[in-house]
């Protein structure tokens, strides 16, 4: 199928149930960071609430039809997408409009700036729409929108002088303001019978350099004044976050917020600890790691570390039939270490060998000598050995990531019943539906002075809200440490 070229304001019927709509233009140095966003419109034109703007502070919609995906840097072009399933979109969303905002300069600045529609999963191409910019700093580029109950999308190409804010605005979303931020024009007063405006109390004009000392919330997350437990907790500025890319430190303030709020949730504001992950490398995970779901996870526990522990780093471990120790996770190396170190071997290589795989960069383990097998009980017992020759003044929380097939039943429990008495707590994530065995069963082991262990299975975590996910991961964490100060293990 030949990609139609498009002119401004010309349309075309869609026909494939879910696209994506990709803008990509040529890498500059010194250009503007660009980043793609959607708005979900009713028939009037604006959207219901806060939730139906999807942006790099919220990339998922509330139902699923429109997700952010995200950028990519490949032979010198960057793009950015949105995913849309029209399946499932709200019957009452009748148009979404795809823009795109400039921090750091203007559109005239960037080159070759195209918007692409692809159908199918983004299997095939669609569309293809050749943009000109000059002053503008935000952009509609194109709108999908419902006639006479099919979908069609249009090539729109309008730009905005005031930004993602001004755009914003346009459509019912009212920005406030921060102290020093560039002043967006007034919003129209609201006439009779008009809409009320949502609200996104996010600062959508600009993104400062380097993280502030306070960050407003995201329209996804409610920040309370207080809790039982007392103030809310601003987020910390962990080392070495100043030196990720943009839209990862984005990301990272996000999802160190989500993290305060679950927290208080559990009346454990301010409360540190030294995290240390795990990451199952079996056969049967080799999917996971190749679709990108074990970086992601990744990448999100490096935000509960970011903000329990401020030296920027965490420990972390590698298994199948044997346990591996990974270089130590570093804040500031992030990106890299992903790509170093978030692994798993490949068919030709379950074989064991004595010689060491050829082609390997410094600290990567050769994934051959971990073998295809499921044997936590080994990482476990590699985890309890680092904590007792690295002793720290907070608790240590593991983050142990498994898809199952668990069935060293005995030989883990033994482990986790001996760690009873150290100041660990375990807290289990299964990927996918599998057996879990022992994990899944240890909240209901009599004869523990502490519940030591925490579990809970995803069928997908990649559709599981960075919200939802750090409520799971935390909720037990809080009342273990209570439970193990009392018994005097901490």
């Amino acid at each position: 199928m030949t990609a139609r070229s498009m002119s401004k304001s010309a349309n075309l019927p869609v026909d494939s149930p879910d696209v994506r709509v990709e803008l990509s233009w040529a890498e500059g140095v010194g250009g503007p960071d660009i980043d793609v966003s959607a708005l979900l419109l009713t028939d009037d034109g604006r959207v219901r609430n806060d939730g139906d703007f999807v942006f790099y502070n919220q990339p998922l919609h509330a139902s699923g039809a429109v997700r952010h995906v995200g950028k990519r840097r490949a032979a010198g072009v960057i793009t950015d997408a949105v995913d849309v399933d029209l399946r499932s979109l709200e019957g009452a969303i009748t148009r979404v409009v795809l823009c795109a905002s400039a921090d750091g300069g203007t559109f005239g600045q960037v080159t070759g700036l195209m918007l692409r529609l692809f159908g199918t999963g983004g299997g095939y191409e669609m569309a293809r729409f050749d943009m000109q910019a000059g002053t503008e700093t935000a952009f509609i580029g194109g709108e999908l929108y419902q006639r006479e109950g099919r979908w069609k999308f249009r090539a729109v190409g309008q730009g905005y002088a005031s930004g993602l804010a001004g755009l914003a605005i346009d459509f019912g979303i009212t920005v406030d303001e921060e102290p020093d931020a560039t002043t967006v024009p007034p919003v129209s007063p609201v006439q009779p019978g008009s809409p009320t405006p949502a609200r996104a109390d996010v600062p959508l004009p600009s993104r400062p350099q380097s993280p502030p000392a306070v960050r407003p919330a995201p329209p996804s997350v409610v920040r309370p004044e207080s809790t039982a437990a007392g103030p809310f907790s601003e987020p910390r500025l962990t080392k070495g976050e100043e030196r990720l890319p943009v839209d990862m430190r984005k990301r990272l303030s996000l999802r160190k917020e989500q993290v305060a709020v679950s927290l208080s949730k559990r009346g454990a504001t301010g409360i540190s600890a030294r995290i240390l992950l795990v990451l199952d490398a079996s056969g049967s995970m080799s999917f996971l790691y190749s679709k990108g779901v074990v970086a992601d996870v990744v990448e999100r526990m490096a935000a509960v570390a970011a903000q329990l522990d401020d030296d920027g780093e965490m420990q972390a471990w590698t298994f199948a039939s044997e346990a591996a120790r990974l270089p130590d996770l570093r804040l500031g190396e992030l990106p890299e270490w992903l790509r170093l170190h978030v692994r798993v071997g490949e068919m030709s290589l379950f074989r064991r060998s004595k010689k060491p795989r050829k082609g390997l960069e410094p600290g990567q383990v050769d994934m051959r000598t971990v073998g295809i097998q499921n044997e936590e009980q080994k990482a476990i017992a590699q985890v309890r050995a680092y904590v007792r020759e690295n002793p720290a003044s907070a608790p240590t929380l593991v983050l142990f990531f498994s898809d199952g097939g668990v069935y060293r039943d005995a030989a883990i429990e033994r482990e986790l019943r001996a760690a009873v008495e150290e100041p660990i707590f375990w807290q289990f994530v299964g990927l996918g539906r599998s057996d879990y065995g022992v994990l899944e069963r240890f909240d209901t082991l009599p004869g523990r002075r502490v519940d030591n262990v925490g579990f809970f299975a995803v069928d997908d975590i990649s559709t599981v809200p960075d919200q939802e996910l750090y409520d799971r991961l935390l909720s037990e964490f809080p009342d273990w440490i209570k439970a193990a100060t009392r018994a005097g293990i901490l």
